[in-house]
């Protein structure tokens, strides 16, 4: 008879399960055991700490749809694997996370390394959920991979004591995935959408999530482009819509621009879709009234969860994204120069002064920009940084953004080691600032190991630069906290086997991307940024001068 271990490995490679992500532990040996004879089919990705492989769990499930999987022992193992979980709610991205546990009659005491899952996480996931009885592996496990897909996709976390992993099983294995139906608009619910876009003077679409299919993108870009409506994309969404359509608009998130801000506050019609509303795509909930915003809503979501939770729409259509894309027909207004007004702002925003940094990334990106394939993958963790990849790169319908909703320092770099797992042979770019890498820059040897080693772009300026401009906008002069001493970042990726170079100067960098491109063993390029370019547009002196001008204002 097969134990619980081999029941559970079994079932997740019916269910098309391929990689899973993890750091071994004493908990769960009866699941390692099982993966040993699933080499090839049901691979095992061996990381360095448990953070950094369920970033990789959550970056996998926001890649490529189906749940990224993540194996952690009990105790310290998943509390240090709970960062991704959390990451991978905000990003409404599927993803299931195993954690071996104390024997069933252990429960209860207090025994080594216990925790209560459900308490722990009930209201960090989507479903928190232990397996005490082993024939129920399969009831479960099939509950769990349809709850992290449906509806607004999300993590689980299951609880696998021990003693029933080594129990035999009478249960037989799933045999597959459930195939459930994207739900639809009614075509009431989709009349009354149309007439109220048809009836706007300033009508907006807004989409997030991770959930489209290339389909409902094709069908949502030829709605928006034959409707000559703007399309602005929720923050680090901004993948999911072709940026090389006259139709996009930017995207609202973090340093959110001006022209995003004016054409969310002054659309009399907002179809939203897809989107879960959150703090930085309403730029702290004052770009809509709550409870009942000024402009007329359409929120459409496939979770009536979503619906309503923040802001009461004048019409909510409970439909799946691509379903509802699929349903659209062209509406005709007069809003052309509305949309060609906001498409020339989005343009308009990749003009940038010269920065004052030995290396200046506005140039700098303005080359990747150039030479990147289509279909490059870009990741960031947390930090100004971020500015780069998520406001100065234009991603076209085959390019991929993997960013935090959450904010998570330290999701880039295992993002981006998932990505080439996923797909070894797209180019993999990862920003990351200094601060940022330090959180993970041990899963190089993740990278190195499995042969899925991307380019890092550190943009290293010795500061915690987000901090740094929050403390000279509050406390101008006050320096405290945010100042690093690092060490030699060359030397580090060497060692790990990665081809590095430090970059000192702007026009040293494109020959430097190109070595580093050409590279068969990933690379990592420490760029000399200078604290001073702490943002693209305003430097660490002028916000300090600005913030103490103001202070000195009676």
């Amino acid at each position: 008879m097969r134990n619980g271990g081999q029941l559970l490995v079994e079932s997740l490679v019916a269910l098309g399960a391929t990689k899973g992500f993890g750091v071994p532990g004493e908990s769960y040996l009866a699941v390692l055991d099982a993966l040993h004879d699933t080499r090839g089919r049901f691979d095992f990705i061996n990381c360095r700490n448990e953070g950094g492989a369920a970033f990789m769990a959550a970056a996998w499930g926001k890649l490529t749809g189906a749940p990224g999987l993540c194996f952690v022992t009990r105790g310290p193992g998943v509390t240090n694997a709970a960062i991704g979980v959390h990451t991978a709610m905000q990003d409404s991205a599927p993803m299931i996370l195993f954690v071996g546990q104390v024997a069933t009659f252990m429960k209860g005491r207090e025994a080594f390394q216990e925790i209560d899952y459900r308490a722990v996480f009930g209201t960090m996931a989507k479903w928190a959920v232990e397996i005490d009885d082993v024939d129920r592996i399969p009831e479960i496990l099939a509950r769990a991979w349809v709850t992290a897909t449906t509806g607004r996709p999300g993590p689980v976390v299951i609880a696998l004591p021990e003693d029933m992993l080594t129990s035999p099983a009478a249960a037989t294995p799933l045999t597959g995935p459930a195939r459930i139906a994207e739900p639809a608009p009614t075509p009431g619910a989709l009349a009354e959408a149309l007439a109220m876009l048809e009836g706007a003077a300033r009508p907006l679409v807004l989409i997030g999530g991770c959930n489209w299919t290339e389909a409902g993108r094709r069908a949502l870009q030829g709605f928006a482009e034959a409707s000559d409506i703007p399309v602005v994309a929720a923050f680090r969404y901004q993948d999911r819509f072709d940026n090389f359509s006259p139709a996009y608009a930017g995207e609202a998130g973090v340093a959110m621009s001006a022209h995003v801000k004016a054409l969310i506050r002054e659309a009399d019609v907002i179809l939203a879709i897809n989107t879960r509303f959150g703090e930085m795509t309403t730029d702290g909930y004052t770009l809509l009234d709550v409870p009942i915003p000024a402009q007329k809503l359409i929120h459409v979501h496939a979770s009536d969860r979503e619906i309503g939770k923040v802001y009461q729409p004048t019409l909510g259509i409970q439909a799946g994204p691509n379903a509802f894309a699929a349903a659209l027909r062209p509406v005709r207004g007069d809003w052309a120069d509305w949309r060609s007004g906001a498409r020339t702002a989005w343009e308009a925003g990749f003009d940038l002064p010269p920065l004052p940094s030995p290396v200046d990334m506005g140039l700098a990106m303005a080359h990747i920009r150039e030479v990147l394939p289509g279909d490059a993958i870009l990741t960031n963790g947390a930090g100004n940084f971020t500015a780069w990849p998520n406001k100065f790169y234009k991603f076209g319908p085959g390019a991929r953004l993997l960013a935090p909703q959450s904010g998570a320092m330290g999701y880039g770099l295992p993002a981006a080691i998932a990505a080439k797992v996923a797909d070894p042979g797209r180019m993999v770019i990862c920003f990351a600032g200094d601060g940022d890498f330090q959180m993970n820059c041990q899963e190089l040897a993740t990278a190195a190991q499995y042969g899925a080693q991307p380019i890092v772009l550190l943009l290293n300026n010795g500061i915690y630069g987000t901090i740094r401009a929050h403390q000279e906008r509050e406390y101008p002069g006050r320096v405290s906290g945010t100042d690093m001493v690092n060490p030699d970042f060359v030397a580090l990726a060497r060692a790990y086997g990665f081809h590095a170079e430090r970059v000192e100067r702007t026009e040293d960098f494109p020959a430097a991307f190109a070595r580093a491109r050409a590279s068969r063993s990933g690379a990592v390029l420490d760029l000399d940024i200078s604290p001073e370019a702490l943002t693209p547009r305003q430097t660490l002196s002028q916000i300090r001068a600005a913030a103490l001008a103001r202070k000195a204002q009676p």
